[in-house]
């Protein structure tokens, strides 16, 4: 289908040899001598750009832009001027036109200026393409090899950074081989951190020293490694912490946050197990493994058969840690659940900024991946990554947490932005037997009477080895790999149908180990 373009001019008639060389070209010109003839035949029909002449008799080019953007908001304005005045940049940067051409103009800048409206995305998407094909080798034989810790690291960036890339692009077939290379690429992580992980957490419970390159930086180590050190500057610093909040999300939300905040620095870390806010995030708070956390602090910890929520003390833990490095400061600590909570803490920014250490839990995150599995229109909403990466954006561009970052702008301060764990989106059942003891989870189970198959799972037989909580001797943990999650053989079709394409964690894959840990300045 031909593209048509609405020329607007007082001098149309000179324009003549512009109107013939692009339909040449194969487009529609509908050219008018005034603003109001553009508006009248917007009305009768379709149109895909308009040029206007900015000095025109009665309704000026302006005020036909005006009238545009009210009733065609989406529709690409090209402004033609007799001069480069900085107001018509400003207005191109803050999108009331699309671009904008000093008189006098030639047809190749208008051909140029039309292609790369109208065809600026099928160009991305075709450079996109392109471009992963030449990556797909080396992520390939970059797979083919052994890589240590801080190259599974870097490789998942880049299959982030892909998976971002090509969501914008139709194309089936391209989106089916990059998610067979992420399914291979998730499938060797699994083993490569099954088979280092009791040896990095194992006799000092993976408390490394930063000279040890051969563990990784892990929960129990967060703090100590990347918001210690901050607090030496002298200046307020936040700790905020996203429930469940996957790197590809980061990356997502990236470009949004720093228009008010300057990224320092933009990592990864590798979360314990299980994957999940009563294990990963204790832990970090606490500065210990979960074993170690009940043994030292029984009263700050909640077992798996207790009832209560299993992260009532982390402001408490944290305090602990803090003694325990010699740190002598005592934290706030705000647990967000609400919008008018979040609200009434940036109200209170002016006292937080009298305090050396803020730290500040949003649950959104997990509250919305949970509500996927229950929820169907939230499932619809975010019925695949792409979808679920978009309504993360679209809950921090209306969250408190926006509104906390725009109101730190401009101040002394500085922002640690992290999470406990991520979660990975599961397709595949395993079937597991157990009594009414066993732990719920979808993605790990503990208990005496499991039954399963020890090469679907990955098992840790002593859960002392792995720094887990066990009231008995042989109390295994397994945990699902990659995209598995754990159903009972009754009802085993229903319950793999209803929680299958759901958003879970508690297991071992990329997604829900590799997970960010940001640090900012405002601008």
């Amino acid at each position: 289908m031909k593209l048509t373009l609405l020329w607007a001019d007082d001098e149309i008639d000179l324009l003549k040899p512009h109107i013939l060389f692009l339909k040449e070209k194969g487009y529609e010109v509908v050219a008018v001598q005034s603003g109001r003839d553009a508006l009248d035949e917007l009305e009768q029909q379709r149109v895909d750009i308009v040029f206007l002449d900015e000095q025109m008799p009665g309704l000026s080019g302006l005020d036909t832009l005006a009238v545009i953007k009210e009733r065609w908001p989406q529709l690409p304005v090209v402004m033609i001027t007799k001069s480069e005045e900085e107001r018509l940049m400003e207005d191109a940067l803050g999108g009331k036109i699309s671009d904008y051409l000093v008189k006098p103009v030639n047809p190749s800048q208008i051909l140029l200026t039309v292609k790369k409206l109208t065809e600026r995305q099928r160009l991305q998407s075709e450079h996109s393409a392109v471009n992963y094909r030449q990556r797909f080798r080396e992520i390939g034989e970059q797979l083919g090899s052994k890589l240590d810790w801080r190259q599974w690291r870097d490789l998942y960036r880049q299959l982030v950074y892909w998976e971002i890339e090509l969501s914008g692009i139709h194309d089936e077939a391209m989106h089916d081989i990059y998610l067979t290379q992420k399914a291979d690429a998730n499938r060797q992580f699994c083993r490569f951190y099954e088979a280092n992980y009791l040896g990095w957490v194992g006799g000092d419970g993976g408390r490394r020293s930063t000279a040890d390159a051969d563990r990784p930086p892990m929960s129990q180590t967060l703090l100590r490694d990347s918001l210690f050190p901050l607090l030496a500057d002298g200046r307020p610093t936040f700790l905020i912490v996203i429930d469940n909040f996957r790197y590809d999300q980061w990356k997502f939300v990236q470009p949004a946050i720093e228009h008010w905040m300057r990224v320092v620095r933009d990592d990864l870390y590798y979360t314990i197990l299980p994957t999940t806010t009563q294990y990963a995030r204790n832990a970090m708070f606490a500065g210990l493994m979960p074993s170690e956390i009940e043994r030292m602090y029984p009263h700050y910890w909640v077992g798996e058969e207790d009832e209560g929520n299993k992260n009532d003390y982390e402001s408490e833990l944290l305090a602990e840690q803090l003694r325990r490095h010699g740190i002598a400061l005592k934290p706030t600590y705000h647990k967000v659940l609400n919008a008018q909570y979040g609200k009434r803490l940036v109200e209170r920014l002016p006292e937080l900024m009298r305090s050396h250490l803020n730290v500040v839990v949003y649950n959104f995150i997990d509250m919305l991946s949970h509500a996927r599995t229950d929820s169907n229109i939230v499932r619809e909403l975010a019925e695949n990554e792409q979808g679920y990466r978009s309504l993360t954006l679209s809950w921090l561009q209306h969250s408190p947490l926006m509104e906390l970052l725009q109101a730190l702008a401009g101040r002394e301060a500085n922002i640690v932005l992290t999470t406990d764990h991520g979660s990975v989106r599961v397709s595949h059942p395993v079937k597991v037997r157990g009594d009414k003891e066993v732990s719920v989870n979808l993605r790990y189970k503990q208990g005496r009477l499991l039954d399963y198959n020890s090469r679907e799972v990955f098992e840790v037989r002593e859960p002392a080895k792995a720094f887990l909580p066990s009231r008995f001797v042989h109390n295994p943990y397994i945990f699902c790999r990659e995209n598995d999650f754990f159903v009972y053989p009754n009802n085993l079709n229903q319950y793999a149908q209803y929680y299958g394409s759901t958003f879970q964690h508690g297991g071992i894959s990329m997604e829900e180990v590799l997970v960010p840990i940001i640090t900012m300045q405002p601008k």
